[in-house]
């Protein structure tokens, strides 16, 4: 039963980076606030470099997708995917810190936590009560 919630968490992580696609992208605002990234310039998710990171954005949904997906069918290769994703979504909200959402603030912390869970050794009884493979 834990392996469906973890692979949920994981595939609704994924599908929560839409929101700095379509503040790059689009028109709508899932919440940004229009302040500079903390990167030295005055760079705003809606210049050029905001729109270019929206590929950042991008790429980090699919780790996410793909490692929920192999939680639900017993396959070990999450844990890598999981990973990947996990760095990708890092790089992506970090230096847009000023402006994302609290709720892309949270993502940090659950990216920080795949991380520890999957590289230290006792990431392991983790999984191992989650039942995950």
């Amino acid at each position: 039963m834990l392996e469906y919630l973890a692979a949920l968490m994981m595939i609704g992580h994924g599908i929560g980076h839409i929101v700095g696609v379509l503040a790059a992208w689009t028109s709508v605002n899932p919440g940004f606030v229009d302040k500079p990234w903390i990167l030295s310039g005055d760079h705003r998710v809606k210049d050029r470099v905001g729109v270019a990171w929206g590929f950042i954005w991008l790429a980090a949904i699919a780790p996410f997708l793909l490692s929920g997906i192999a939680i639900l069918l017993g396959d070990t290769w999450w844990r890598e995917t999981a990973l990947i994703g996990a760095a990708a979504s890092i790089v992506a909200i970090v230096p847009w810190w000023n402006t994302v959402v609290v709720g892309a603030r949270a993502g940090v912390a659950l990216d920080l936590a795949i991380i520890l869970v999957l590289l230290l050794p006792w990431g392991e009884e983790v999984t191992d009560f989650f039942g995950l493979p």
